[in-house]
């Protein structure tokens, strides 16, 4: 290797350490770090950060409610003692990526007016626990130090995101979902084909698990979208 091609190398590196370090302080300052205002003075409730971005997915249900959450905190070699118990609001959205139905998802069955519409499977988001608008909070001990407090806070939060993430993951509330979601999309998909003379077409909406048990027959696919809106013209 030339002394030009080792020199050249060796900035190419350093540049990428560079920018590798970059990005580590930058997601530091944004999460860690103390913004202090402009003005100077102590630090002020802000706005640190905030990004708006679009969205494809459809969101077909939500589960809310109140959840209980309870945590325990032992120091001191097991002379201080405290635990914790909270209520607060909790939601859940469920989502359908709408963006994911393609052409070949979508089928027409001619005989029957009916469309047949494949879509992806329910998806879950992050759950959302309100704290801020806690009903309840009790904390009991001898000596509750700040340390255990700031520990019982977290586990308490942890537990209720567990706990929520559990219940509306649960095959129960899937199946809740799904039917939402089956009844949006398929709005969402009829709402084109009455100006099109087809307002009393059936609009059937499958999920991946539900489709190696319908009866072929009585949905025979044999005519693509494409093709009945083709027709119309």
């Amino acid at each position: 290797m030339t002394p030009t091609l080792r020199v050249l190398t060796a900035v190419a590196a350093l540049m990428v350490i560079g920018f590798v370090a970059w990005l580590a302080f930058g997601e530091y300052r944004e999460s860690y770090a103390v913004t202090e205002p402009e003005s100077g003075g102590p630090p002020v409730t802000q706005m640190v950060t905030a990004r708006l971005a679009g969205m494809s997915s459809l969101k077909v249900a939500e589960l809310s409610g109140t959840i209980q959450s309870t945590a325990a905190d032992v120091r001191g070699f097991g002379l201080l003692k405290s635990d914790r118990v909270i209520k607060m609001p909790y939601s859940v959205d469920y989502f359908v990526d709408a963006s994911a139905i393609e052409a070949d998802d979508i089928e027409w069955n001619a005989e029957t007016r009916t469309l047949i519409v494949d879509a992806p499977d329910v998806t879950v988001g992050k759950p959302n626990t309100d704290e801020g608008a806690r009903t309840l909070v009790r904390t009991s001990g001898l000596f509750v130090t700040r340390e255990a407090g700031e520990a019982l806070a977290r586990q308490t939060s942890r537990n209720a995101q567990g706990r929520v993430t559990k219940e509306a993951n649960s095959p129960e509330r899937l199946a809740q979902a799904r039917e939402y979601a089956r009844r949006a999309v398929a709005r969402l998909l009829a709402a084109p084909l009455e100006p099109l003379g087809y307002g009393d077409a059936r609009v059937i909406v499958t999920f991946p698990m539900e489709r190696g048990n319908r009866d072929n027959e009585q949905m025979d696919r044999s005519r693509a979208i494409e093709e009945v809106l083709g027709n119309t013209n």
